[in-house]
């Protein structure tokens, strides 16, 4: 299993466009780039790729990073940041299997797979496959798994991919409140991407603080909808991954952390 990061950044993405923050102008300085959300994941036996997430900078990570087009794709969610490059799928694909979860979501009385589907249906490449949370199911050679993450007000899920020999685990866009059942699919990875959008300190920054405080008072959720870089390594400890890498990052860290270990920037490549 080949995995590479496409997309390391939050919804706005790093250098965030019209910030001059010393975070943004070290990565401009330095070549550095978080855009949005995305992973690519080959199967090196059969040779066929999955998407998880489609960034709405879709073209510009496949242009500049050497992979190939996917055979299918995952939804993890609605929000813009993992679902709108999919329109890049316009005229680069006669067919392209997107999975997402049928599970109804009281916020807008339809599933995610309902959601893409209606959103994308001038797409004829496209066939929009909804998959059951907990329930594994086969796709370019992996067994995939979405598992019920927390990220208010939307439903929205972590994926599992397997193959015989490695396990990839990634917690979606989520709070540190992720259910127990979940916790349990996603542990024991090669490598886990984590969730980690800014640091503890910062959630005095946000208008409802932080959540989820561990022993010391230290904030494991940044407001309500994404963990802090405390809380994304409080979970890996209790998961137990081998390696984890940490991922939806914003410019909210200080610059002399941004880039530091073990925040992940677009373009690093796994084996596992």
């Amino acid at each position: 299993m080949e995995v590479t990061l496409l997309g390391t950044g939050d919804t706005t993405g790093t250098p965030t466009v019209g910030c001059d923050c010393d975070t943004c102008t070290t990565a401009r300085e330095n070549g550095v780039e978080r855009s949005r959300f995305s992973v690519h994941v080959r199967n090196e036996r059969t040779d066929e790729s999955l998407l998880v997430d489609t960034s709405p900078d879709f073209r510009r990570q496949f242009l500049d990073h050497d992979v190939a087009l996917p055979d299918a794709a995952l939804v993890t969610h609605i929000h813009f940041d993992h679902l709108d490059g999919l329109g890049n799928a316009f005229r680069l694909f006669s067919d392209l299997p997107v999975h997402a979860a049928n599970e109804t979501d009281p916020k807008t009385g339809e599933s995610v797979a309902d959601t893409v589907r209606g959103k994308y249906d001038y797409l004829d490449a496209l066939s929009v496959h909804g998959q059951r949370p907990l329930e594994s199911f086969s796709s370019c050679g992996f067994d995939v798994t979405f598992v019920p993450v927390s990220h208010p007000p939307l439903v929205c899920y972590g994926v599992v991919i397997e193959s015989d020999d490695a396990k990839l685990a990634i917690t979606g866009d989520t709070n540190y409140g992720i259910p127990d059942e979940s916790r349990a699919r996603l542990a024991d990875a090669d490598l886990l991407l984590a969730d980690a959008i800014a640091p503890a300190a910062f959630c005095e920054h946000h208008p409802l603080g932080g959540d989820h405080h561990d022993a010391d008072g230290t904030p494991r959720t940044f407001g309500t909808k994404h963990m802090t870089c405390e809380g994304a390594l409080s979970l890996a400890d209790e998961l137990g991954a081998t390696e984890t890498r940490l991922v939806h990052v914003s410019h909210f860290f200080p610059a002399d952390e941004a880039f530091a270990e073990p925040l992940a920037v677009d373009g690093e490549r796994y084996v596992l």
